[in-house]
């Protein structure tokens, strides 16, 4: 069975670090692009951050370039995302898909989602 299965959310104080995982079972992640999204309380589901199958591109959502890093051990079939220096706009529930198309062409849609891990950034 396929799945994707988030884990390293918790409660930080604003300026703090966190580094998510994605673990992926029953398929083998290095053929796939993979995304991180996030969705706050009363908001829409948003992009984060997106790498390709190889690891070589990568694709940040404005409000996190040069915080954020997604990196992937294909050898691990887990994909991460370094939180630093995190900020109360930041807590969501962050989510990891397999994308049908290349990062950081999210139009193709996704096929396969994690259920996600909570992040809440407060003092």
């Amino acid at each position: 069975q396929l799945q994707l299965v988030e884990s390293g959310g918790g409660l930080v104080q604003p300026g703090e670090t966190l580094r998510l995982s994605c673990a992926a079972s029953g398929f083998t992640l290095g053929n796939s692009a993979i995304a991180w999204f996030r969705q706050a309380p009363g908001k829409e589901r948003e992009g984060v951050s997106c790498i390709s199958s190889t690891g070589g591109s990568t694709n940040y959502r404005d409000s996190v370039k040069g915080r954020f890093t997604i990196s992937r051990d294909n050898a691990k079939n887990t994909v991460y995302l370094q939180m630093n220096s995190l900020k109360p706009e930041d807590t969501a529930v962050y989510y990891c898909a397999r994308m049908r198309g290349p990062c950081p062409l999210y139009y193709y849609g996704m096929d396969y989602w994690g259920k996600g891990t909570l992040v809440t950034v407060s003092s």
